[in-house]
């Protein structure tokens, strides 16, 4: 089963709150597991950017959103206990996710100023979630243009941009001038080369090949540019296209002996790679996330018959 989403989360979160009164945000994690039926991977699996799990992110916000729309409250720092209202609404547990939209707008309406203003999103993700969906888009949009913009070069500056690619990757290391892109005429199939060492007794040879989205590279290619290494006497090559493998092209690869490591790069791989390395890229605005500092909140004294937040 796919990791629940946060409104899916807040009916069985309720009732386990119901069963077992006070309860602390990692207690959700094992009995919810099991009611949704996910594996040990599914519960640890993390968002792309590593900040966080998943279904641990999501039973928070269901919990959220439960407290903002008064259906459990937290007695102290860090414990979730069921309200009567939500005692009651669990009696009608289909309208609860209404429910809570309903009162989180109204509660919105009331307040002065849109500072602090939450609104629930209607695709049933978390703000976090919205907004790492957002940067997903906005970066599917750039490899397009990345792309785009590849193919309207010339083939010999595509060579010498993987070449600067794969030296931004790390490879050659901190070695001077180890990347070379081969004279274009001559080059006996191989496009540029990378020195793994001062003395150039490791390299891997680079064939890249700009092609239109519609057109795949074959089999054939790939067989001519291990004949490349060959000649060479190099067994390490990457093959680079702005479009695709074939079918045989994979396999081919993939069933090479020990002696020939051939790595392939599709054009989706490579936009991926330049904007992650961040090669001919500049960060145009950074979004900076802040939450409370526990520690430093909890070390004031509280008004008194005010509890724990």
């Amino acid at each position: 089963m796919s990791i629940p989403k946060h409104d899916q989360i807040r009916v069985p979160a309720l009732l386990l709150l119901a069963e077992r009164g006070q309860l602390k945000l990692s207690d959700f994690e094992q009995p919810l597991a099991k009611y949704f039926g996910l594996s040990d991977g599914e519960v640890q699996e993390e968002y792309e950017s590593g900040k966080g799990k998943i279904f641990y992110d999501r039973i928070s916000w269901a919990l959220s959103y439960m407290n903002m729309a008064e259906l459990l409250n937290k007695p102290k720092r860090g414990l979730y206990q069921i309200s009567e209202l939500g005692r009651e609404k669990l009696k009608t547990p289909n309208i609860i996710n209404q429910f809570i939209a309903e009162q989180i707008a109204k509660k919105q309406e009331n307040k002065p100023s849109k500072i602090g203003k939450i609104t629930v999103s209607e695709e049933n993700l978390t703000p976090q979630e919205e907004l790492y969906e957002s940067a997903k888009k906005i970066r599917q949009a750039c490899y397009q243009e990345i792309i785009d913009t590849i193919l309207s070069k010339k083939p010999h500056a595509f060579e010498s941009l993987v070449v600067l690619l794969l030296q931004k990757m790390g490879y050659g290391g901190e070695i001077k001038q180890s990347g070379l892109v081969t004279p274009y005429s001559n080059d006996g199939g191989i496009d540029g080369i990378i020195k793994e060492d001062v003395l150039g007794f490791g390299r891997i040879h680079i064939q890249a090949k700009r092609y239109a989205l519609e057109n795949s590279v074959q089999r054939q290619e790939i067989q001519s540019f291990v004949g490349a290494l060959a000649v060479a006497q190099s067994n390490k090559g990457v093959f680079i296209t702005t479009s695709s493998f074939s079918r045989g092209a994979i396999q081919y690869a993939v069933g090479l002996n020990g002696s020939t490591t051939l790595i392939l790069i599709d054009g989706q791989k490579l936009a991926e790679y330049i904007y992650e390395y961040g090669v001919g890229l500049q960060v145009e605005h950074t979004v900076e996330i802040k939450k409370l500092d526990s520690e430093f909140w909890d070390s004031m004294e509280n008004e008194a018959g005010v509890p724990d937040l």
